[in-house]
């Protein structure tokens, strides 16, 4: 078996095999990457090089510097060896090290052959997501149409069929396995935290997906309600109608053309789109943002 240089070799032979307590914390938050802490390394089934994890050989190996024939992504439950961090000593999955004895992670999971000393996290294994999630497994619960596991506070959602199991809209990660906070819109579909933020920053509050409004926008409609009645249309296009969709009930009509925005009659949304009658108003997003401002 290949082995890797030896640390607190001493701390061993002083505690010794049978101090099970002091082997949990022996090494512990010492060894680890940016990802995890950990007291183990994983050798690669894939190309049979060792990494701290699976993103760490991610990011090496599926990276945009990599040859694109030579590109890959590991997947978790073909791991088969691991290497401890304290002797160095090549196994088999397993959370303490057959040579030292050493817990190699506070949370162990033999199924998803993940290793986290990082236990504030309140790591739980799901089994119909088929893999571990943190945040505590009695906070949670598996929604069956979505396919994926929802925080409680948002047990009444909208159901999506696997929500989860596509691409943020926004940066293109892959939603279901992804480390980032996500948030789950009002429409149902989903995408990360942060990406939504960066929207909002934008002045988009519609989901990329389906173009729902992502908040309640009942206050800026009434601004916007405001800003029409201030911006009269010349004579000549007073009389001038267009068809409308509105994006958030899906109802269609006919309403007056306005430069500004057109409203939904059914909801009172201003997030709609022109469908007939020519050239369609100015910039939805452009108006809201200057209200906003």
């Amino acid at each position: 078996m290949e082995t890797m240089p030896c640390f607190y070799r001493s701390e061993r032979k002083e505690f010794g095999h049978e101090d099970h307590s002091s082997l949990a914390e022996l090494g512990a938050g010492n060894f680890g990457c940016s990802h995890y802490k950990r007291r183990c390394k994983i050798r690669a089934p894939c190309c049979n090089e060792v990494y701290d994890c699976r993103h760490c050989h991610d990011e090496a190996k599926d990276s945009l510097d990599t040859d694109p024939l030579d590109r890959h992504v590991i997947s978790r439950h073909e791991v088969k060896k691991v290497i401890c961090c304290l002797c160095g000593i090549e196994q088999d999955v397993q959370q303490h090290c057959v040579s030292c004895g050493v817990c190699m992670g506070k949370y162990f999971c033999a199924i998803c052959n993940f290793y986290d000393d990082d236990v504030s996290k309140d790591i739980y294994h799901c089994d119909k997501c088929g893999i571990c999630r943190i945040g505590g497994g009695e906070n949670f619960f598996h929604c069956e149409k979505c396919g994926c596991c929802y925080p409680k506070s948002v047990k009444d959602h909208r159901c999506i069929e696997r929500a989860m199991h596509h691409n943020c809209p926004v940066c293109f990660e892959f939603l279901f396995d992804s480390r980032r906070d996500i948030s789950i819109l009002r429409c149902g579909h989903t995408i990360h935290c942060e990406c939504l933020k960066e929207m909002r920053l934008h002045a988009q509050y519609s989901c990329p997906i389906c173009s729902k409004s992502v908040y309640d926008m009942s206050n800026l409609w009434k601004k916007l309600d405001e800003l029409v009645a201030s911006t009269p249309m010349p004579h000549a296009y007073r009389t001038k109608m267009v068809g409308i969709l509105c994006n958030d009930c899906g109802a269609k009509g006919e309403v007056s053309f306005h430069i500004v925005a057109h409203k939904c009659l059914s909801c009172n949304s201003y997030n709609t789109k022109q469908t007939q009658g020519g050239h369609g108003a100015s910039c939805l997003s452009d108006h809201v943002a200057e209200i906003v401002r």
